[in-house]
């Protein structure tokens, strides 16, 4: 558990600790895809590029006098293919990474939203709801995660 969550003392009781914690997490989760998503989209753009350069290097420019010998060339060159599969595995990997990111996304805000809307439920007591809004600070500074509104 975080160092942060732990020392909140009486300000909240343990099950709302283990709910924090569990936001923190998939907080973390959902950057750790959103990084590798933007990783493998810029991958993809790249190896995009660099195929479509080579082929109008290799292919295109001494050939383009005729389609059949464009289809012929590139045809022949096992490298192409190579890097056709290469290409479309990178895409392939970027749309897997996608739908994992809205999947962590989608967890993240939802426990997000459950503990905004449970905030009553969560500091029963008078002096717990007073200083709630010390937990939903320490939240914002130290995660950027804002127990406040429900919107994003």
């Amino acid at each position: 558990m975080e160092h942060e969550i732990m020392n909140l003392d009486d300000r909240t009781d343990p099950a709302t600790k283990r709910m924090l914690q569990n936001v923190i997490d998939r907080k973390k989760k959902f950057e750790r895809f959103k990084s590798r998503h933007l990783l493998s989209v810029w991958a993809t753009i790249g190896l995009i590029s660099m195929y479509f350069y080579y082929l109008y290097i290799t292919v295109m420019k001494p050939y383009s006098y005729s389609f059949a010998e464009v289809f012929s060339v590139y045809v022949q060159n096992s490298a192409n293919l190579y890097f056709l599969i290469l290409t479309v595995g990178t895409y392939g990997l970027m749309i897997l990474l996608k739908e994992k990111r809205e999947k962590a996304e989608k967890e993240y805000q939802a426990l997000r939203c459950e503990i905004v809307d449970r905030s009553k439920d969560l500091w029963k007591k008078e002096e717990e709801w007073k200083s709630r809004h010390i937990v939903f600070e320490m939240m914002k500074k130290k995660y950027d995660i804002n127990l406040y509104h429900e919107n994003k």
